[in-house]
């Protein structure tokens, strides 16, 4: 590895030692940049690398918010603005329990070089909130976003910092939130993605991302001179990536075999299709967040406390959450024959799994690349809302499609300019990395 690159990682887990997503996103990243500062000096003389760990700004603030009984609760809110060398901020808010600075830090990171690939104006931002929505009331919900928004406000623009929707914020809560932006503003502009159709929304949104999975993955298998007609798929979680993941899966040929939830997986031999992709969205509505209903209204195999990568697939999704394939599930999945891993979910796999992939001819997609459709046609939403328009469905699919196409030969072609063919993980990181970078050189010390 380059002296340069080793001395900022190693600076960035000394300051941050606590933030252990955060420094194995900048290590998976920085590493594969190796290629790049040994054949481009310039990167080292305006130290891009240190100024590109270090985000521009970083927004802390509580959240007061009274439950339907009056009882006041604090939680914790946060905004990573993180780099706009390319355009304003853009990335979710994610609502969970689990919400920590590392893993806004290490989304936010991610989201620079994501939007990057998308060939859109966008720079890389995250935020949210450790608000847990389990349990909570309509009412209670509409407090809370009302709140975290109240203080966001004076944050954020269509030309400044443009949130979207993450893991705990749907439709509902985009609306809650924007509701309250409007209020405060007194203008309706396009200041928030994953909006209602009715009030400024795109169509596809809620599936894009799981789309895009899907369109990545047909990209890659073509390079081996195959299709996903007849493959065996299988995806963890049940949200809208899994969801988009599985209607695209299904209508390119493919059959789905697993979901899974916080409670186990579910196999099913006759794959997720029709009625059953439907019911998806009926269990995540319930707010119970167990799969294994699925198996008990369809009658199918559920499997407690497990992750689906034990299953014999040709191709596995991860749609879930960060580090969910980990060392043993990549050997189970290469043992079972699996050829293809295409992240759905942000920093899916843990750096021994990506080792074991790539050290076993098995092609794998990291998430900044094959899951940037959703912040894509976050982007197509922001053009539509410039433009006071609302494409058909047909032609925000088509824009997706042509999107994830570029992507991928993008990677394909910076893996092979610096002579690591094949190479997803270096791909992603570098073509995502200089466009970034040139943008910082040329707009001086920001």
């Amino acid at each position: 590895m380059n002296s340069y690159v080793s001395q900022v990682i190693e600076e960035v887990k000394q300051r941050y030692f606590w933030e252990k997503e955060f420094i194995q996103a900048v290590t998976e990243v920085l590493e594969s940049l190796s290629l790049v500062i040994d054949k481009e000096p310039k990167y080292k003389k305006y130290r891009i690398l240190e100024r590109i760990v270090e985000p521009e700004r970083i927004i802390f603030f509580r959240v007061p918010w009274t439950d339907d009984k009056g009882e006041i609760h604090i939680n914790r809110g946060y905004r990573i603005e993180f780099n706009s060398a390319l355009g304003p901020y853009k990335g979710g808010i994610r609502f969970h329990s689990s919400v920590t600075l590392s893993i806004l830090k290490f989304l936010a990171f991610e989201q620079i070089f994501k939007n990057s690939l998308t060939g859109l104006p966008m720079g890389g931002g995250k935020g949210g909130s450790d608000f847990d929505l389990k349990g909570k009331s309509e009412g209670e919900v509409m407090r809370f976003c009302q709140s975290f928004m109240t203080e966001l406000f004076r944050h954020i623009g269509p030309d400044t910092d443009v949130p979207a929707g993450d893991i705990g914020v749907g439709a509902r809560e985009i609306g809650y939130m924007f509701g309250q932006y409007k209020r405060l503003k007194n203008e309706f502009t396009g200041v928030l993605t994953g909006k209602g159709l009715n009030w400024g929304g795109s169509l596809i949104r809620p599936e894009a991302t799981g789309f895009g999975v899907v369109y990545f993955a047909e990209e890659m298998l073509k390079t081996r001179k195959e299709s996903l007609e007849g493959k065996r798929v299988a995806i963890s979680g049940f949200g809208n990536v899994a969801w988009g993941a599985t209607i695209k899966a299904n209508e390119l040929g493919a059959k789905v075999v697993t979901l899974s939830g916080p409670d186990g997986y579910i196999y099913d031999e006759d794959g997720v299709k029709g009625e059953k992709i439907d019911y998806m969205l009926e269990m995540r509505a319930s707010g119970r967040d167990c799969v294994k209903d699925y198996a008990d209204k369809f009658k199918v195999k559920f499997v407690a406390n497990r992750r689906p990568w034990e299953v014999k697939v040709d191709v596995a999704l991860p749609c879930a959450t960060q580090n969910e394939i980990d060392e043993n599930d990549a050997k189970n999945l290469i043992k079972n024959g699996c050829k293809y891993v295409v992240e759905g979910s942000n920093m899916s796999s843990t750096p021994q799994a990506i080792e074991a992939f790539l050290s076993n001819n098995i092609l794998y997609a990291p998430g900044k690349a094959s899951n940037a459709g959703g912040v894509a046609t976050s982007g197509l939403e922001m053009s539509q809302n410039s433009m006071r328009l609302q494409w058909p469905r047909e032609e925000v699919d088509k824009r997706l499609r042509e999107i994830m196409v570029k992507i991928h030969q993008s990677c394909v072609d910076a893996a092979k300019d610096y002579g690591t063919p094949g190479n997803y993980v270096n791909g992603a990181n570098i073509a995502g990395f200089k466009k970034v970078a040139d943008a910082m050189i040329d707009q001086g010390l920001v």
